[in-house]
């Protein structure tokens, strides 16, 4: 049996409520009993066959889904066929990062051979070399048929540095993971390779201690969006203090993202600790998804540094949002620790929203509970169990569970995102496995990097 988070100390009706409710669905066999020796077996089978079913299903995201020309993971499918924006062949650089690592699940589970995956691999590979890049970074958007960026604003039109982190920890993965297989793959593996060298991380420094998000070769800095924590960005300083070829100063990441120490808090919410002072009001949290995407390849089991422990960062940030959905301000229906939970960026009822416990206008997305699954296996996997008793086809399809829904508002939209479907694979895998987190950690510039920068790890050697 899997052992839940401990939580801290909720208060009256709640607590006994939440307690009454996992003692519920983790001690007995369902006839009140304790659970037998037999139960328990059927009970993991059951676990393995679900979150198998969900990592194969989400990846034909990235699959059958993919845009043809690049092998790129499409920004976003909607079922109907609908897209305002007219935006059906525009691929996302971030999200196919998330999905390079997607693909490595599938091999290792056989959910395509190591063959097919080579193969879409090399493909991508070169189609990111011949593409325009920025300082060797890539726009956050490409149009996947001509290869050419799409511009993400009026003065955002050139290279994305955190978007091209996502992509670089997807290379880096891919070359850890293909290095020592066959010939072809050790082919792969080198393109990976040079591809994240290529990158000028320092370029985007502006001379200064912080990175900045955008360059553009017509607007130069005039983005100006310095880089600072707390959000998903952590892995943007890891990979540029990493880099072999065009590295970043360990003053940037102390001055820039850690703020010169300004980045602690002392803050709670419902009485857990935020750890990291989050960019958004005092004392809130921000959406669940600052806890996935940097740390898809970078493990926070036992990641700390002068900051935080970032396994209490993330695990708490989780256990705020269950501590929400438990309290249920509002009453939202469908709400609970054992039922719909997590609140994230994504698609909204009114448009696109960066949903949060306040910020919430009654949508769950998916994404947010599944791909917490290392923080909060139990609570995950009572999530997915209610989508799949409770819901159903409403939530589910094509590519695994849709982007977000509504049960107070009986809104149900047929619709996916790349950036919301990749971190589901990935991160059901380090829950299970540890598989993506092993490559990436064990990485030689990553351990380099992560020492330079003061970090201490279990899997630094």
């Amino acid at each position: 049996m899997r052992k839940r988070i401990a939580y801290p100390s909720l208060t009256g009706i709640a607590l006994a409520l939440l307690l009454s409710s996992s003692c519920q669905n983790t001690s007995t066999n369902g006839s009140g009993d304790p659970p037998t020796k037999d139960s328990i077996g059927q009970n993991k089978v059951n676990e393995d066959s679900l979150l198998t079913n969900i990592q194969q299903q989400t990846f034909q995201y990235f699959w059958e889904g993919a845009e043809p020309t690049s092998g790129l993971a499409r920004e976003r499918i909607h079922m109907d066929g609908v897209y305002p924006e007219n935006d059906r062949n525009v691929v996302t650089i971030g999200g196919s990062g998330f999905g390079l690592m997607g693909m490595i699940v599938a091999m290792e589970r056989g959910f395509i051979t190591a063959d097919q995956g080579t193969q879409k691999l090399n493909h991508i590979m070169d189609y990111l070399a011949k593409i325009e890049r920025f300082r060797g970074a890539w726009a956050h958007w490409y149009d996947g048929e001509l290869g050419t960026a799409k511009p993400f604003s009026e003065k955002d039109n050139g290279g994305d540095i955190v978007e091209t982190a996502f992509l670089a920890q997807g290379l880096i993965t891919v070359r850890e993971y293909l290095k020592d297989k066959s010939d072809a793959a050790k082919v792969v593996a080198q393109k990976a390779d040079k591809l994240w060298k290529e990158i000028d991380w320092n370029h985007y420094t502006n001379g200064q201690n912080v990175l900045y998000w955008h360059w553009s070769p017509k607007f130069n800095f005039q983005q100006n969006h310095p880089i600072k924590g707390y959000d998903e960005c952590l892995i943007t300083y890891v990979l540029a203090a990493s880099s072999p070829s065009h590295p970043i100063a360990p003053s940037v990441y102390h001055e820039g993202w850690a703020r010169s120490g300004g980045i602690k808090s002392n803050a709670k919410k419902y009485d857990i600790p935020l750890v990291l002072k989050h960019n958004a009001k005092e004392g809130e949290v921000g959406p669940l998804f600052w806890e996935h995407y940097s740390y898809l390849g970078l493990s926070p089991k036992g990641l700390k540094d002068q900051y935080a422990d970032y396994w209490e960062a993330t695990r708490n940030h989780v256990k705020i949002n269950l501590a929400y959905a438990q309290q249920n301000p509002k009453g939202y229906k469908g709400y609970g620790v054992d039922k719909g939970w997590g609140w994230t960026a994504s698609y909204s009822i009114k448009g696109y929203d960066a949903h949060h416990p306040d910020n919430d206008p009654g949508v769950i997305s998916p994404t947010a509970a599944l791909s917490s699954m290392p923080y909060s296996p139990h609570e995950s996997i009572q999530f997915a169990q209610y989508l799949n008793r409770q819901l159903g086809p409403k939530v589910w399809g094509k590519y695994g569970y849709y982007d977000a829904y509504s049960e107070t508002a009986n809104w149900f939209p047929q619709r996916y995102l790349a950036i919301d479907q990749g971190p589901i694979i990935v991160m059901i895998e380090n829950y299970r496995t540890g598989k993506i987190w092993d490559l990436f950690m064990q990485a030689p510039e990553i351990q380099q990097g992560l020492k330079k920068l003061g970090f201490t790890s279990p899997y630094l050697k």
